[in-house]
């Protein structure tokens, strides 16, 4: 893979396997969890692999380490500048963008995110302040802001997938606090930006999926909020029943999150 931005923090990009510069791609981009690194991520979602097989570009960052030695995003209040350091990663992911954008043959309407727990969180800060650079986020067991406010007023809707286990003892599905601070429940940070763009706020139920491999049975539950949204935009809630804060991707797992953001 080739790398884009600073010299002193360069993000791995990985191109489909017949890429053509007279195209027009998405991008994904891969948000690692707390003390992971996005070469870590990178294998345990295959997210390089899938941008070769399924024709998406897939920009691989890595936070910033803390005095702990590990790898953060300064996403939300509650996760996970420690320090803290002030970190600005907002300014760092829109530049790699905004690089990408200038470097490949990509398209700016189709940007995306993916994260692992402070990573979705990151994914979360990134839909409240440079809404207008992302098409839509997949958050696995991260929060949005405890306090709505604190998103201020995006400019533009951002669809939302968020995944979640029941079970996740590091990140609560139901909500509750993370180092002191309060994060919403998994339902609630869909929500939240299914009412920014417009939607009335019923949730219907789909088909139940395997997501998690550890879990019998199609354990996890999807949901959608559709009605009254913006064109465009649409709004999941994957409730992995009895999953943890880890879940073992089952076959298909990260390739059925990866359809419904690109198809956003």
């Amino acid at each position: 893979p080739s790398r884009i931005g600073p010299d002193d923090r360069q993000a791995r990009v990985t191109i489909p396997s017949d890429y053509d510069e007279s195209e027009s791609y998405p991008i994904v981009m891969l948000l690692h969890g707390y003390g992971a690194s996005g070469l870590i991520q990178g294998a345990y979602f295959q997210i390089p692999t899938n941008a070769r097989d399924t024709g998406f570009i897939a920009l691989v960052p890595d936070g910033t380490e803390d005095s702990g030695g590990n790898q953060f995003w300064n996403a939300t209040d509650a996760c996970c500048d420690f320090g803290p350091t002030g970190v600005d990663d907002v300014a760092y992911l829109s530049a790699l963008i905004d690089e990408a954008l200038a470097t490949y043959a990509a398209d700016p309407d189709r940007v995306y995110l993916i994260g692992h727990s402070n990573g979705g969180f990151m994914s979360y800060r990134m839909a409240c302040d440079a809404s207008d650079k992302i098409a839509g986020i997949v958050s696995v067991a991260g929060a949005t802001w405890g306090d709505a406010t604190d998103c201020g007023d995006p400019s533009t809707p951002v669809s939302v997938l968020q995944i979640h286990g029941t079970n996740d003892t590091t990140i609560a599905y139901a909500g509750g606090t993370v180092a002191s601070r309060t994060i919403p429940s998994a339902r609630e940070s869909v929500e939240r930006f299914a009412e920014r763009s417009g939607c009335t706020v019923e949730w219907t139920e789909g088909e139940s999926i395997d997501f998690d491999s550890s879990v019998d049975g199609a354990e996890t539950v999807t949901e959608s909020v559709s009605d009254g949204c913006a064109e465009g935009t649409a709004y999941q809630l994957w409730t992995i029943e009895d999953g943890g804060h880890i879940p073992s991707l089952a076959d298909g797992a990260i390739p059925a999150a990866l359809d419904w953001l690109l198809a956003q």
